[in-house]
Formats: C-alpha cells, structure tokens, sequence
C-alpha cells in the first residue's frame, strides 16, 4: 500500500513560482511518481511524471521548460517545481504512483490534491 501526501499549493500571480511536494509512504521503489492537474469543468491532464529509479522523466508540452519534476529518494519525497506560471496552469494538482505513463489509468495510487491559484 502507498500513501501520498501532497503539500505547497496556493495563490500566486502570473510569472511566480510554487515547489509543490508528495511525501510518498509505503513501497514505492518500483513505481513512477507522476503530477497531473485538474481544472474546474476539465478532465484529469498529465503534467509530469518521474521513474523512482533512474531518473527518467516526461513532461507535458504545456509545461515543458517551465515545471522540473524531481524526488529525493532519502526523503521519499517528490516535487514539482513550477516557474513562469500562468492563468491556464490554475488547478488541482495530484500526485500519483503507477506505471510509467501519460494516462491517468496507469496509476494506483493518488494524493487528496493540492489547489494551485494563478491570478492575472
């Protein structure tokens, strides 16, 4: 079983920065360690996603070069990073543990959320 807690989300204006972090209890060496972020009248989108070993790591091009996705795996810790944030990135984000993937579907196991606010 994997518990995740998600924690950093707030109120920003445009072109500011939030670290969004998951604190991962429970067995997660073998999973990837995904964010995805849900808008109000919108489906569950992927952002980024990060393999627990290697390193490996995917965003979405919406977020490409803005959002860094990491982990400390002696904390059992991972974060999302966002820069340059904008109106549209405004959402709950999840954090999520699964199979290696863009698809909601391949993840387990999902955080409660945090809400991420970009004012204009």
């Amino acid at each position: 079983q994997v518990q995740l807690v998600e924690s950093g989300g707030g109120l920003v204006q445009a072109g500011g920065s939030l670290r969004l972090s998951c604190a991962a209890s429970g067995r997660t060496f073998s999973y990837a360690m995904a964010w995805f972020r849900q808008a109000p009248g919108k489906e569950r989108e992927f952002v980024a996603t990060n393999r627990w070993s290697g390193g490996s790591t995917y965003y979405a091009d919406s977020v490409k070069g803005r959002f860094t996705i990491s982990r400390d795996n002696a904390k059992n810790t991972v974060y999302l990073q966002m820069n340059s944030l904008k109106p549209e990135d405004t959402a709950v984000y999840y954090c999520a543990a699964g199979t290696w993937g863009t698809e909601a579907s391949g993840y387990e196991y999902w955080g409660q959320g945090t809400q991420v606010t970009v004012s204009s």
